[in-house]
């Protein structure tokens, strides 16, 4: 299966893709998505990326690369992560890292390919996000994706002025 689909590719983390992990995830403004509070150190990204050639199955999540094309240029990534082979169902992330790359089709495309992958090629029954109230584009992106909200957690998340609340989306395998 190649994962491609209107003008982007999802490929493999690479090596040389360190400088890029070490930038976004220490992108303090990308923190209150992921709920991180501290730095990543390049060393521990270098493990990182070593260890993501080993399956999901091991690890529990895949990090793809979502790449525009034609000029193969880098600009964000889409995780399936919090996997349960029991239960067949995954979370997914997605970040596109430069605010000028946004609203240009290319997390729809990557949302597009990675859940055609979910549920033909792992056979996933379900995929599911957490998406902060205060993320409308996200919430729009899920929901025109087939995603549905399922629940909501009231001010679940601290953020700058207090707390936020937090929704749960999900999207059941329409062939299962």
């Amino acid at each position: 299966m190649i994962l491609e689909n209107n003008g982007i590719r999802l490929r493999a983390v690479e090596p040389e893709d360190l400088e890029l992990f070490y930038r976004w995830e220490n992108e303090e403004t990308n923190w209150k998505q992921s709920n991180t509070l501290v730095p990543y150190s390049r060393y521990i990204l270098k493990r990182y990326i070593a260890g993501s050639r080993k399956s999901i199955y091991e690890t529990g999540q895949l990090r793809l690369m979502i790449e525009a094309l034609p000029e193969e240029r880098t600009v964000g990534t889409i995780d399936l992560y919090e996997f349960d082979h029991f239960h067949n169902r995954a979370a997914v992330g997605i970040l596109i890292a430069d605010p000028a790359d946004r609203k240009k089709g290319y997390a729809s495309a990557a949302l597009t390919c990675l859940t055609g992958y979910a549920f033909e090629t792992l056979g996933l029954h379900q995929l599911w996000c957490n998406i902060l109230e205060s993320n409308i584009e996200s919430m729009n992106l899920f929901m025109h994706h087939g995603f549905t909200q399922c629940a909501s957690r009231k001010e679940w998340i601290r953020s700058g002025n207090g707390y936020e609340t937090e929704h749960s989306l999900q999207l059941i395998n329409p062939k299962q």
